[in-house]
C-alpha cells in the first residue's frame, strides 16, 4: 500500500459520475479485467495506491456542481477493500455525499460495506442510494478458488438481505460467468432465486461469459493451471485470443435469466439498470437531512 495526492476524483463519462478512491485490489479475483495493461497500472497490482485526499477532492467538486447528481463508486478498484477497515476514506466520502445532499451507487464484494449501513440509510432517505453486489458463484468452494480473499457468496447475500431490511435498493452484478467453469443452469438458477428472494432492483449480466485482455488474460490463464489443470488449453483451443469468450451454455442461460427476471419484475438491461442507477429524482434533491424525522 501507497499513498499519494491525486489532482482530482470525479470523472464523467456518459452521464456518470463516479469515483475510485483506490487503485488495485486485494481480493484476488482470478479473473478481474482491471489487471489489463490498457489502464496502465505502475505498479503491483496488490500494492493499492491510496487517494489520501480523496475526501477533500471530493467535496470541493461536490460543492462546485450546480445539480444533484448519484455519485458512482466501485468500477475499477472495490470501494471495501481489507485497508479500507482502518483507512475509512470510503465513508468519509460517503459522509460526505450525505452532507451535500448528493446520491451514492456502490458496487462491491466485501462484507464490509454493513459498517456504513446507517450511513448509506440515511443517504438512501435524503437522496438515493444504490448498492450493487456481485454474484457470480452459488458454490461457496468454488467461489473461494474464484475469489479467494474477499466474502462468499452466502455472506453477500446475508448484506443484499440487511439492505433489504432497509429498503435501500441493490443492484447484483452476475459477471463474469466462467465458461466451462460457473456457467451451469444449476449455477445461476441458484443466484437468481436468492435474487428473488432478497428483491433486488436488478441483475447486470454481459451475455453469460468472460472478456480477457492483455495482462488479465496471462493472469487468469496462470490461475486456471494452479487451480484447473487443463483447463487453460481447453480455452485456448476454444477460443484462441479472442475478447469476448461466451460460453457454450450462452443461450440457454440467457433464456432462464431473462425469463425469471421478467416473471418477477426485475430489471435485467444493462442500460436499464444503469438508468436506474443514475437517476436521483428531483424530489429527493430537494429533501433536507434535517426533515427525516419530519
Amino acid at each position: 500500500m501507497h499513498f499519494v495526492d491525486a489532482k482530482g476524483i470525479l470523472t464523467a463519462n456518459g452521464g456518470r459520475c463516479g469515483m475510485n478512491i483506490y487503485r488495485g485490489c486485494t481480493h484476488g479475483c482470478i479473473y478481474c479485467d482491471s489487471r489489463s495493461k490498457c489502464y496502465q497500472f505502475t505498479h503491483p497490482f496488490e500494492d493499492i495506491e491510496v487517494k489520501q485526499n480523496a475526501p477533500e477532492l471530493l467535496r470541493k467538486a461536490l460543492r462546485s456542481k450546480r445539480k444533484k447528481c448519484m455519485i458512482g463508486t466501485g468500477a475499477m478498484s472495490d470501494p471495501y477493500m481489507h485497508c479500507e477497515e482502518k483507512l475509512m476514506l470510503t465513508r468519509k466520502c460517503l459522509e460526505i455525499i450525505l452532507e451535500n445532499g448528493f446520491g451514492a451507487a456502490i458496487q462491491t464484494k466485501s462484507d464490509l460495506i454493513l459498517r456504513d449501513i446507517d450511513l448509506l440509510d440515511e443517504i438512501n432517505r435524503s437522496a438515493k442510494c444504490v448498492v450493487q453486489m456481485t454474484l457470480t458463484t452459488y458454490d461457496d468452494d468454488l467461489c473461494a478458488k474464484l475469489e479467494p480473499n474477499v466474502c462468499n457468496t452466502k455472506r453477500r447475500i446475508e448484506v443484499l438481505e440487511k439492505m433489504q431490511e432497509r429498503n435501500i435498493p441493490t443492484v447484483v452484478w452476475m459477471t463474469p460467468i466462467l465458461p466451462f467453469i460457473n456457467d451451469t443452469v444449476e449455477n445461476i438458477s441458484a443466484i437468481l432465486g436468492e435474487c428473488v428472494r432478497t428483491g433486488v432492483k436488478g441483475i447486470i449480466d454481459f451475455g453469460m461469459g468472460l472478456t480477457l485482455r492483455d495482462g488479465d488474460r496471462e493472469y487468469y490463464y496462470a490461475a486456471l493451471d494452479k487451480i484447473f489443470p487443463g483447463m487453460k488449453e481447453r480455452y485456448i483451443k476454444a477460443y484462441g485470443n479472442a475478447y469476448e469468450l461466451p460460453s457454450p451454455n450462452a443461450k440457454e442461460l440467457l433464456r432462464l435469466f431473462r425469463n425469471t427476471c421478467s416473471s418477477n419484475g426485475i430489471m435485467y438491461k444493462p442500460d436499464e439498470c444503469f438508468a436506474y442507477m443514475q437517476d436521483l429524482p428531483d424530489k429527493y434533491t430537494q429533501m433536507s437531512i434535517f426533515d427525516l424525522g419530519n
